[in-house]
């Protein structure tokens, strides 16, 4: 592999700056990448081959003319299927988009990374109508684990984690509505943060914004380092967006819990927070009491009509068959189906939860706990019983509305990529991915899957 292509899409940036790579040169080792490791990892659907080329010409245009560029000019980026982008295809993954017209223009957000001089190269695949923690549909099939093809590369933004971990793109976006940015950059050992809820704009975004679901639904970067997150940050919202100083990290307050996790995920939630406690004026072990109510609260939440308006939105869109996962999905909607009363009495229990949640605040700057309570899944197994429920860990901060970060701090007995999740208060995005770099740091954050090294560079 070339090893550009390990490099964080900032230090991409800063080589075209300089003029020690262009951006065509770029581009096409990322083409050439996906070409050679995506028939092993089904990540990339769609690979945007003629309009990056175009693009990265345009780019090396400018800096030879010596304009002023933004601060990705010229590095590649990925992007979830459910995002759209002017002249391609949005599928959402599932039938009925099979052949949806080209979008007309391009998603808030992508539009925004552009404008930084970023490039798309790639959609990236998802679970049907992204209702599921493992990224399989009828149109595209399942996308696997870099680190174990007998795995999930988890989901909805499965294709997008695996890509970058893969070194395929450096960067690109996901959406989180229960955890499907941090979960699937768990499984695959990869930065991440779903920002606050709000935080973001999800015009573009399909299935598209609307109702109360807006309060649980982030887009969110996905990156292979920490570094990118900051990077991006500030290109994203429009605000500026700097690591905490030592000083101020001096000063934080984190609690810890490893609740309901495996023996492999609890002793590195623990090493984390033994690596914390020199940096942080407090890390002990606690938790908010509200976690509890969390699974039922965003199943509730999600399914108050037992799935019936996710099934007619299907029928709209044509999708008259669907992915058994997403079927899955709808079935265990049922159980929470409720009258108007049942859904005000919802609202009020959700009202408690945040109020719990901002409380226990009031004591801590941050969370540190699982993203999941063990490594990637088997392929096909998300949806049972068993593993449905960890994803509670995830839902937790969706229903909150706070943003949770994740990164790579240990690997299971197997080598299997184990992250931490990093939750801190309403718009302190930059406390959780201080507190991510300083592990990143310490742990090594992201490392290249075996199968990597075993392909030959393309050029």
């Amino acid at each position: 592999m070339n090893e550009i292509l390990s490099y964080s899409a900032t230090r991409q940036a800063s080589l075209i700056r300089d003029r020690k790579i262009s951006s065509v040169e770029l581009i096409s080792a990322h083409l050439d990448w996906i070409a050679a490791v995506n028939p092993q990892i089904n990540a990339a659907i769609d690979v945007l081959t003629n309009a990056a080329l175009t693009e990265a010409r345009l780019a090396d245009d400018a800096i030879a003319r010596g304009e002023a560029i933004g601060p990705l000019h010229g590095v590649p980026f990925s992007l979830k299927d459910s995002l759209e982008l002017a002249g391609s295809v949005c599928t959402a993954g599932t039938a009925g988009r099979r052949n949806a017209p080209p979008a007309t223009e391009d998603a808030t957000l992508i539009a925004r990374l552009r404008q930084a001089g970023a490039i798309p190269i790639a959609r990236t695949n998802l679970p049907d109508l992204l209702f599921a923690f493992e990224s399989d549909n009828l149109l595209f099939g399942a996308t696997c684990n870099p680190y174990d093809s007998s795995r999930t590369s988890g989901g909805s933004s499965g294709g997008e984690a695996a890509l970058i971990a893969s070194c395929g793109s450096p960067l690109g976006l996901g959406s989180d509505a229960a955890g499907s940015v941090r979960l699937p950059a768990a499984f695959c050992g990869i930065a991440a943060i779903k920002p606050t809820s709000g935080r973001l704009p999800r015009k573009g975004h399909f299935p598209p914004a609307g109702g109360w679901i807006e309060a649980l639904w982030q887009i969110g970067p996905m990156a292979r380092r920490v570094e990118d997150l900051f990077t991006v940050m500030p290109i994203l919202t429009g605000e500026a967006f700097i690591p905490l100083p030592a000083a101020e990290t001096g000063k934080l307050r984190v609690a810890f819990h490893t609740d309901n996790a495996g023996a492999e995920i609890s002793s590195v939630v623990r090493a984390a927070a033994a690596a914390l406690a020199s940096h942080t004026a407090l890390i002990e072990e606690s938790r908010p009491i509200c976690l509890d109510q969390a699974f039922d609260l965003e199943m509730k939440l999600l399914g108050p009509d037992g799935g019936d308006a996710l099934r007619q939105y299907l029928r709209d869109v044509g999708s008259t068959e669907v992915h058994p996962l997403l079927t899955g999905w709808l079935d265990k909607l049922e159980p929470y189906r409720t009258d108007l009363a049942g859904f005000a009495a919802y609202w009020a229990e959700w009202d408690d939860y945040r109020a719990a949640m901002t409380d226990f605040f009031r004591s801590y700057d941050a969370i540190l706990c699982p993203v999941y309570p063990h490594a990637a899944l088997p392929h096909g197994t998300s949806i049972q019983e068993e593993n449905f429920r960890g994803f509670a860990h995830t839902m937790a901060y969706n229903v909150a509305g706070l943003p949770g970060a994740v990164v790579r701090c240990g690997e299971s007995e197997t080598g299997l990529p184990i992250a931490v999740q990093i939750v801190a208060g309403a718009g302190r995005e930059d406390i959780a991915l201080t507190l991510a770099a300083i592990l990143e740091q310490t742990f090594g954050g992201w490392k290249p899957p075996a199968f990597v090294s075993s392909i030959p560079c393309p050029r």
